[in-house]
């Protein structure tokens, strides 16, 4: 049977787990209180997160409030902000994802800018080689399975490197965003320099056919409709298919996973190549659905907030979606402090920070009062 296949039905469990699920519901209005205060103090957390960084606006001389105001006005009070939001969250959620699968796994995959930019980069390549010579259909899918190859390369490097060699995929990764960096500003000040860029380093764009359509006349295009199958497709593998179980057991345990006669190296590596595979994805959706063309930064840091998101949400691909969906809001936000009270827009990058920390107190503050 394939790890892919579903799994199989689950037999009716015996009396005497019968007996004691019974037993489990007379304490059930206890766990669900416990489960409320939880909540409620996960919610006060995330609420101290804001009143932080209010005091750091309020430090830099602006007033909380009305960042805050800005804040909601740029990302989330009108309909072309929300498209912007949503545009913005489709190569963010399949970086987060790429970090999701492989950490099923027990890996910390922190390489999802390097793996979005030669998603990008690849995609690129096919793109302006095919122009305008074949449909636009086509050029989607080509653009689609090399931006893919791309990323599952170069993520599948670090898998390699951690299975043959021993070595630590979380430096690995995170080393390789710099090289993948630099590969796509060679590429654009040198070979792919377009000649009609008035000294700008950058590709050459897209052709028309081989951007990808919008959406009922809106900002949003087939990218967010791809982003969102791909998150769907990448919950059944982790939570239905034996690969994804295979993949919780070694994460779990690797000594378990070993005597079970599960292959952990190829467990491992496929693992990393999956996810390599959803960020390069990423990078060619956003190249075909929002860029068009090859610029020095293109991913905006992207790769980095996707770490975050996919943190926050626990690596469940439905909660990591949602987190990329507010990472992105708060990210774009950045726009209307720069602009309202001349702040730099990367002082959003301090709420993220505080809003990935509030769950790791909680975490830590339940485990002192269980002690």
């Amino acid at each position: 049977m394939s790890i892919f296949s579903p799994l199989a039905p689950k037999q009716d469990p015996p009396l005497d787990d019968l007996v004691n699920h019974e037993v489990e519901k007379k304490f059930s209005w206890s766990n669900l209180y416990r489960s409320s205060n939880m909540t409620f103090l996960l919610i006060l957390t995330y609420i101290g997160s804001f009143f932080l960084f209010g005091l750091v606006a309020l430090a830099r001389g602006a007033n909380p409030f009305g960042v805050f105001g800005a804040m909601l006005q740029s990302s989330v009070l009108n309909v072309g902000s929300i498209e912007q939001v949503i545009l913005r969250a489709v190569p963010i959620s399949l970086a987060a994802l790429a970090v999701a699968v492989p950490a099923r796994a027990g890996l910390v995959n922190v390489g999802g800018e390097g793996q979005l930019i030669m998603g990008a980069v690849a995609a690129t390549g096919i793109g302006v080689a095919i122009g305008a010579s074949v449909p636009g259909p086509i050029a989607w899918v080509a653009m689609a399975v090399a931006g893919a190859i791309a990323g599952a390369i170069w993520a599948g490097i670090s898998g390699v490197l951690r299975t043959k060699m021993g070595a630590n995929e979380a430096v690995t990764t995170l080393l390789m965003n710099f090289v993948a960096n630099d590969v796509m500003l060679y590429l654009i000040y040198q070979p792919w320099r377009d000649k009609f860029s008035s000294g700008q380093p950058q590709s050459q764009p897209l052709a028309q056919s081989a951007q990808l359509p919008a959406l009922f006349g809106s900002q949003l295009n087939l990218g967010v409709v791809i982003a969102l199958v791909l998150a769907v497709v990448t919950w059944y593998l982790i939570r239905k298919s034996h690969w994804g179980f295979a993949l919780r057991v070694v994460g779990g345990n690797q000594e378990a996973a070993r005597r079970a006669g599960l292959p952990i190296n190829k467990l491992l590596i496929s693992s990393m190549l999956v996810g390599g595979s959803l960020a390069g994805l990423g990078g060619m959706l956003n190249l075909a659905g929002l860029e068009y063309q090859l610029v020095p930064g293109i991913t905006a840091s992207f790769g980095y907030v996707a770490f975050l998101a996919s943190w926050l949400g626990r690596h469940d691909p439905i909660k990591v979606v949602v987190a990329s969906l507010v990472f992105s809001a708060i990210a774009l936000s950045g726009n209307g402090i720069q602009l309202g009270f001349g702040l730099d827009g990367s002082i959003v990058d301090v709420l993220l920070a505080l809003i990935v920390m509030a769950p790791l107190f909680l975490s830590k503050t339940r485990k002192a009062a269980a002690k």
